[in-house]
């Protein structure tokens, strides 16, 4: 695994190290998609011994978000955007991670990007004793919902084609005012790591998907996610643009090497 810059590993450690009103110090880290949250997050918890969580790894099944599609909107059958993850099993992670002593085992759910679906509980990793922290990271969390003006006009292709009457992206609003802001209150902090522009996320992303595939991408691949990217492009625009829950704001390059003091947000 490659380190993330020393900057910010500091950063995350000393939020992880400070009070938590849970019990244990419950960080929040987000950014969008190949921002480098992940890489961060592994390395500091392995560092301190913090429990480490992923809003990736609590996707519904595929099952489940099939017939999410059925009875709310057919583009939530794609994982990606709110609605599209288990918050109830995320929580319950998190409360019995809360509550785990030095002997306990707590199974964290794990989810196959490749087969895109959920893995079965017996192939969940295992966190060993108590946490010193419960880290947390997701490219949309602490995202806050928008205006009815703001959605009324599609941001991209996809969202014209296959959004037009605007229900797709007015559900997406609805869970991020219900189960995904109950979740973002529980945090002590939230840490975002915030992207140059959306034009680099598809470049970042490529570099993602790659490494999982252990191969370069095809022409048709890189076709076909920047498609999926389109998902992922009206919230991640409304977070670069300061729709973010109060928190700590560090500002990255096209490199992800981070170019500023992190700053409060408000």
């Amino acid at each position: 695994m490659i380190r993330p810059y020393p900057e910010l590993e500091k950063i995350l450690t000393g939020l992880a190290s400070g009070p938590g009103k849970g019990g244990l110090p419950l960080i929040g880290v987000s950014g969008c998609q190949g921002s480098g949250k992940t890489t961060l997050v592994k390395a500091v918890a392995a560092a301190i011994g913090a429990a480490h969580l992923s809003l990736d790894d609590v996707y519904l099944t595929h099952h489940e978000r099939r017939l999410l599609g059925l009875s709310h909107h057919p583009l939530l059958s794609v994982r990606g955007v709110p609605g599209t993850h288990d918050m109830g099993l995320l929580l319950s992670v998190i409360d019995a991670l809360f509550s785990a002593g030095p002997g306990r085992r707590t199974p964290l759910p794990a989810f196959d990007k490749l087969a895109d679906d959920r893995l079965p509980p017996e192939a969940w990793p295992v966190f060993e004793g108590r946490p010193t922290a419960i880290l947390i990271e997701g490219w949309c969390l602490g995202a806050t919902p928008q205006t009815p003006e703001k959605l009324a006009l599609p941001v991209n292709d996809l969202e014209r084609d296959e959004d037009p009457d605007g229900r797709w992206r007015q559900a997406i609003n609805r869970f991020l005012t219900g189960p995904y802001a109950t979740m973002f209150s529980r945090f002590d902090k939230l840490l975002h790591l915030r992207a140059p522009g959306f034009d680099v996320v598809q470049g970042w992303r490529e570099q993602q998907q790659a490494g999982l595939l252990g191969r370069a991408l095809s022409s048709e691949e890189k076709v076909a996610l920047s498609r999926f990217i389109q998902h992922y492009e009206r919230l991640t625009r409304h977070m670069l643009a300061g729709g973010v829950m109060p928190g700590l704001v560090v500002q990255l390059d096209a490199n992800r090497r981070p170019v500023s003091a992190p700053q409060e947000s408000r």
